[in-house]
């Protein structure tokens, strides 16, 4: 199992990249992983020689302040675009980067390609509920519009996913709308409700935004124009109350000495609320795993982020998505 990383990509990299890649090869049997990168700056957090571990040179990057589509094409040593390459060339099973999410994007679609028979591929990262299992939110940006069969094959992929990567039995899946009942939203929502209704998944319903962090599903499916709205929505909020709660605490001695107190408690109740602890974003509807890392990971989340690409290998999930989307096809076809 190989596993390609784009090791300039980040806030923190390649530091955060290096060390996350260590702790994989020693957590994870049969792991190899290539770093593609400026070997000068790797070799500097590589402080030994790891037979699972490749170094591959490269001087080019691509930043987040780079045209996606302009800077994949144009940037052809980039570590990103050498990344997927791996991937498409079979040099690797899988690729990972905290990058530019847009250029990845292009570089998943442009070079990766996509799985036959996936019209859209939709960004897909698990988010935190306060029974602390997680739910997968799709699409948050991928495309802006969608259609319903669009909206179908990613609830068809995402419970793929959260059956064989998370574990998750049967699990549940809805559809983000303005009101739980099932005449609610608009045409998009309508449509797309009844093709949920008739496909191989556990459809619960419709499910709204103020629920999701309560865990009313495993997999919550929406456009990606909602679903960036939605998870910004959830990542802003969850800054501004930590941001107020360390206000208050700091306001008085009495507060400051509280602090003190529940130090340990507010810390795990961070690391509750920090989706990249699940890992990254996937793009699924891709031909092979591609996984956005958050920008600001640390090596503990790149390396959940590795942890998650090697079980999308191990349980094939390219594979059942495209054998699910075959069987529908076909059903469609006799019909």
């Amino acid at each position: 199992m190989k596993i390609s990383i784009d090791a300039m990509g980040g806030d923190h990299a390649p530091e955060s990249i290096v060390k996350g890649a260590i702790v994989a090869v020693e957590e994870i049997e049969n792991l190899h992983i290539r770093l593609i990168g400026d070997e000068k700056q790797i070799r500097t957090f590589l402080t030994q020689e790891h037979p699972r571990i490749e170094v591959v040179h490269t001087d080019e990057m691509i930043t987040n302040e780079d045209e996606p589509v302009r800077a994949v094409r144009r940037k052809k040593n980039a570590s990103m675009v050498l990344m997927a390459n791996d991937v498409k060339e079979g040099r690797a099973d899988a690729c990972i980067s905290a990058g530019n999410t847009g250029a990845l994007m292009s570089a998943g679609l442009f070079i990766v390609g996509r799985i036959k028979g996936i019209e859209r591929p939709a960004l897909s990262p698990t988010l935190p509920t306060t029974d602390r299992q997680g739910f997968l939110l799709l699409d948050v940006g991928a495309n802006v519009d969608a259609k319903p069969q669009h909206l179908l094959q990613y609830g068809i992929m995402g419970s793929i996913y959260a059956e064989k990567v998370r574990g998750i039995e049967k699990p549940r899946v809805g559809l983000l709308n303005v009101g739980t009942e099932d005449h609610k939203g608009n045409e998009l929502t309508k449509k797309t409700y009844e093709l949920l209704q008739d496909a191989p998944v556990n459809f619960i319903g419709n499910v709204e935004s103020r629920d999701l962090l309560e865990g009313v599903a495993d997999v919550v499916v929406t456009d990606g124009f909602t679903g960036n709205i939605a998870l910004k929505t959830v990542e802003g909020t969850a800054l501004s109350l930590f941001s107020m709660l360390k206000q208050t605490f700091m306001s008085n001695w009495k507060t400051k000495l509280a602090a003190g107190l529940a130090k340990n408690d507010l810390k795990t109740l961070k690391n509750q609320l920090d989706y990249s602890e699940y890992g990254g974003a996937a793009l699924f509807g891709l031909a092979a795993p591609v996984i956005k890392a958050h920008g600001s990971s640390n090596d503990r989340a790149v390396y959940s982020a590795i942890k998650q690409a090697s079980t999308f290998i191990e349980q094939d999930v390219i594979g059942k998505i495209l054998s699910t989307v075959n069987e529908l096809s076909e059903e469609e076809d006799k019909s």
